[in-house]
């Protein structure tokens, strides 16, 4: 990939799709109820507040990650994180940092490889798509959680029984 390629990928694709997902993932996180934070399918899940966290910070490590050209260790929970409100507060202020340190790349900074942890050796806009797919990932599994804890779902790619898609007339007979 040339970094005029890179650099129109980050641009014209994953910059609006970014903007987008986070939405959506905000929303799957604000529905968690604040006295549901510790539910977990199983015991060797992660509880509702833990996956919920581990979404958001994620999001923050790959992008601040590519920004810096190297991944440094990810970040424990804060201590003062108790609820998904605060996990959202959290998200707010550190995606929009990490996105803006992202977006202010150019090409080259796009196109120079940077090692995961030995584990993988990708081009830095790689890890952007990456981290798109990594947080839709959790995000699904965030998701299947609601309902049996006893939240309701949010539309997240149309609509869900909770929050049903609507659609517009279109005026035929």
């Amino acid at each position: 990939m040339t970094p005029d390629q890179a650099e129109f990928l980050l641009k014209e694709v994953y910059l609006p799709q970014i903007h987008n997902e986070r939405k959506t993932t905000r929303r799957v996180i604000e529905a968690i109820p604040q006295d549901k934070s510790g539910w977990r399918p199983d015991p060797t899940s992660k509880t509702a507040l833990e996956l919920a966290w581990h979404l958001a910070s994620s999001e923050c490590f790959f992008l601040n990650g590519v920004a810096a050209g190297n991944f440094a260790s990810g970040g424990a929970m804060p201590e003062h994180i108790k609820t998904s409100a605060d996990v959202v507060k959290w998200y707010d202020e550190n995606s929009a940092k990490a996105t803006a340190a992202v977006s202010e790349l150019k090409g080259d900074a796009l196109t120079r490889s940077i090692d995961f942890r030995g584990v993988f050796n990708f081009p830095a806009i790689a890890y952007v798509g990456l981290m798109n797919s990594h947080c839709i990932h959790h995000r699904g599994q965030l998701a299947t959680y609601l309902r049996p804890m006893g939240a309701k779902v949010p539309r997240i790619y149309g609509g869900s029984a909770d929050e049903p898609m609507e659609i517009p007339a279109t005026g035929r007979t």
